[in-house]
């Protein structure tokens, strides 16, 4: 049944006959979605999503939002005469609907939110085949970097890296002859004392980096297995690099402009240099990755040569 009504309003193009076909079919479906998680929506713009642990939430949902939009008419091309998948889609369909109903009365957000993801892979499955659900592998992908995860395995795993990223801080202020010291995830510099709080240091701020360099190389989109494998696995130190120059410069402000001035406008900023350092970091290692496959091209050639 499935395949015949795709068929019906797909027609031999494989797309729907006229605009009164298209939203025969996907309008019902946006508007359910929209149903179903609009509420949720509303509960994360009021929540979690309005503290600065979880801001890039609504950021990561956009982005994939455009991605998806960006690969539509890949994915409508690709499908075009293809078979729907509904024996793998109404199981998942199925999973994602106990997925959402278990997370929203409970109060589980990692099911509630992580649901979207595999109730959009459904829809993928059984309106346009599993040639769509290729296509629009990496915007669900990146979705789960906008699902809150659990407190207790964020602040687990953020207090090591506030006290590596406090260690590296102040031993790089220390070598430039800075009055810095350090008791645990606190900075003291001068007369002010700074705390390393997980906005500056913690999980969220690596996953958005993480996120922010697996959108850089889908875009790139590079030829080398090689250069993709290693900027995604160097991604991590980079991330946090970027973190020990957002902790450097807010205590450097701090420490010259006075407390005022590092806990006010310019913290934001330092906010701003988290993701400039960041993108240059990662562009610069792939500049460098670049030039050592066109190096190792090069020796190929020459001995290929000879």
């Amino acid at each position: 049944m499935s395949t015949n009504l795709a068929t019906t309003f797909n027609g031999s193009s494989g797309q729907p006959e006229g605009w009164r076909g298209w939203l025969l079919i996907w309008l019902p479906i946006i508007a359910g979605l929209i149903v179903l998680y609009l509420p949720s929506l509303v509960d994360l713009f009021r929540g979690i999503w309005s503290t600065d642990q979880q801001a890039h939430g609504p950021i990561v949902l956009g982005i994939a939002c455009w991605l998806i939009y960006r690969k539509w008419p890949e994915m409508w091309r690709l499908s075009e005469n293809q078979p729907v998948a509904p024996s793998a889609g109404w199981p998942i369909f199925i999973f994602a609907l106990l997925l959402y109903v278990i997370g929203r009365s409970q109060g589980i957000l990692l099911m509630e939110i992580g649901s979207v993801i595999w109730m959009l892979a459904a829809i993928l499955l059984l309106m346009r085949g599993s040639a769509a659900l290729k296509a629009q592998w990496f915007p669900l992908f990146f979705m789960l970097f906008m699902i809150p995860l659990p407190a207790t395995v964020v602040d687990t795993l953020t207090m090591p890296m506030k006290m590596a990223v406090s260690y590296v801080a102040e031993s790089i202020l220390f070598w430039s002859n800075y009055p810095i010291a350090r008791t645990g995830v606190i900075l003291q510099i001068g007369q002010y004392k700074l705390l390393v709080a997980d906005a500056c240091a913690g999980l969220h701020t690596l996953f958005t980096l993480e996120a922010l360099g697996l959108l850089y190389l889908n875009i790139i989109r590079h030829d080398s297995l090689f250069r993709n494998v290693t900027l995604a696995i160097l991604i991590v130190p980079i991330s946090f690099t970027a973190n020990v120059i957002r902790v450097i410069v807010l205590t450097l402000i701090t420490y010259h402009f006075g407390d005022e001035a590092g806990q006010g406008f310019l913290h934001g900023f330092a906010g701003m240099v988290l993701f400039l350092s960041a993108l240059l970091l990662i562009i610069g290692v792939d500049s460098l990755l670049q030039l050592g496959v066109k190096l190792q091209r090069g020796s190929n050639g020459t001995l290929s040569g000879t």
